[in-house]
């Protein structure tokens, strides 16, 4: 008898999880369960999966509690407080709502320096770029650096090459660097 006997049931539950889940960790350990159901040994799972033997044998402990695949699952974890609260994000719809011309500003369009600024105004602390950037795009917006246009040069006739008008002599090779 190996660590793990599953039965059909458990084993068709296991297989059902492994085909809807989305979740790659998910996915890595009902593998491993189902592995060490078939008496496969732990380090040749681990090895496999690329992970450790203790994290297989953290696995199966999880499962074996309660014999339930959705133990597999990630726990709610408190992770990192989000950076835009949510007085931000309305603070910032508003910003996007309006132009930087009409709060006195004298840019036509917003940047992301440009909201930081008037963030940092309004909500007494400044959202870095990349919290701004995340913020639009879950907001939808979407955005292109602008740049700039140059008129052609008129001397050239609008193209862009690298000889001198026709009038202007080439220096020749007996002058020196420097010297008029």
């Amino acid at each position: 008898m190996g660590i793990l006997t599953l039965k059909a049931p458990q084993r068709r539950s296991l297989e059902r999880q492994l085909r809807s889940t989305r979740d790659a960790r998910v996915y890595r350990r009902t593998l491993a369960i189902l592995g060490i159901g078939q008496g496969e040994p732990v380090a040749d799972i681990a090895r496999r999966l690329r992970v450790t033997r203790r994290a297989v044998y953290h696995w199966i402990e999880a499962y074996a509690r309660h014999r339930d695949p959705l133990a597999l699952g990630d726990r709610d974890r408190p992770g990192r407080p989000r950076r835009m609260t949510d007085r931000g994000r309305e603070v910032l719809r508003e910003l996007l709502g309006r132009s930087p011309q009409s709060l006195g500003g004298f840019a036509a369009e917003w940047t992301v320096p440009l909201l930081r600024e008037y963030l940092a105004r309004r909500l007494r602390r400044r959202p870095s770029a990349g919290t701004v950037r995340r913020e639009l795009h879950r907001l939808g917006y979407t955005w292109k650096r602008s740049r700039y246009t140059l008129d052609p040069d008129p001397e050239f006739g609008g193209k862009k090459e690298g000889r001198p008008p026709e009038d202007q002599a080439v220096a020749g090779p007996d002058r020196g660097a420097g010297r008029g």
